[in-house]
């Protein structure tokens, strides 16, 4: 079959693309999806650069999420059957015509949607919602701050902050992207090419700060999050696209009464040496069933910028590298 492989670590741009790769092993418990949609963002340049948290094993084929139909079954595997529209995280190998995953891990794709639509459910949606439900608590009323704010887990931030009674200050680069935000229901919009927000957002909350960050971008911004912060603020640190991880004096949690709190929401999916995602089948379930809720009430839409076919690999990356991307960009196996 068809796809990407990654035989040395490498940036994205260098991988090979191949036409005889092997067929994915059907284990018992294993569903064999083939692959319509799969999602590329910073994080799939970290991977084959082995600069991410996993290494898979070499020669590997990249991609951790997809979308498409089950096109075979394992012999031990009830509820599914072949043609089901669906969609899963998998550990790599996303990036190619077919995948096989535990069936235990795999999710109807809620009508409405088309199969680029679930890259961004599944896992920008997903994040988002787990950030500030699971970890953030977020109740009602509550004034949050969205760094990245057009992009894939920025947007889906917004929307769901929205749609849970929140205020919502969004930060992004372009008046295209800043215009879209509104549209989409943010109170407030920011340019992120402006030196600092501090004061911008002290301004926007009578002097108070809000009371969550979204921070998918590190480095300054993370910093300065921390001093936009009201009293008993939190801040989700989500990843690090400007590219610098921070650290901080640990007395400023304390002289601001604030907390700093991360979120992965791959851990939920096994992507850990422990490999927990029989133990967190529950909340994947209840993440997956809210945000179905979610999108069937109108209150979230999920964005694709642009799809590619998978020999237009290059320019796909160049739109996520360069942030040219509003919303998400997939390739299509």
């Amino acid at each position: 079959m068809r796809g990407l492989v990654c035989r040395d670590w490498r940036p994205f741009e260098e991988l090979e693309l191949a036409d005889d790769l092997p067929e994915p092993e059907l284990k018992p418990d294993q569903v064999t999806i083939r692959v319509r949609a799969t999602g590329m963002s910073f994080a799939t340049n970290l991977v084959v650069q082995g600069k991410y948290q996993r290494k898979p094993p070499r020669p590997f084929t990249p991609g951790t999420e997809v979308a498409g139909e089950i096109a075979a079954i394992g012999s031990e595997v009830t509820g599914f059957a072949v043609g089901d529209r669906v969609i899963s995280f998998v550990d790599w190998g996303g990036m190619a015509e077919r995948v096989s995953i535990w069936a235990g891990q795999v999710y109807r794709l809620p009508d409405g949607l088309d199969y680029p639509q679930g890259i961004p459910l599944l896992s920008s949606y997903g994040t988002s919602y787990g950030a500030l439900h699971l970890r953030a608590r977020m109740e009602p009323g509550e004034k949050v701050l969205v760094h990245g704010a057009g992009g894939g887990v920025g947007l889906a931030a917004v929307e769901i902050a929205k749609a849970h009674g929140c205020t919502v200050i969004a930060r992004a680069g372009t008046a295209e992207k800043r215009a879209y935000l509104t549209e989409r229901g943010a109170d407030h919009v920011l340019d992120s090419r402006a030196d600092g927000f501090k004061q911008d957002v002290l301004d926007l909350t009578d002097g108070l700060g809000v009371d969550i960050v979204y921070d998918p971008i590190g480095g300054q911004v993370f910093h300065e999050s921390l001093r936009a912060l009201d009293r008993g603020g939190r801040v989700l640190t989500i990843g690090y696209a400007e590219g610098t991880i921070p650290e901080i004096g640990i007395n400023l949690l304390l002289v601001k009464d604030i907390s700093v709190m991360g979120f992965n929401w791959g851990t939920y999916w096994g992507w850990s040496p422990a490999d927990e995602r029989v133990r967190f089948q529950g909340v994947r379930k209840r993440v997956m069933d809210a945000l179905s809720e979610l999108h069937a009430s109108g209150a979230i839409r999920p964005q694709i910028h642009a799809t590619y076919p998978l020999a237009q690999f290059r320019e796909a990356w160049a739109d996520v590298r360069d942030r040219k991307a509003l919303g998400r960009v997939c390739l299509a196996p």
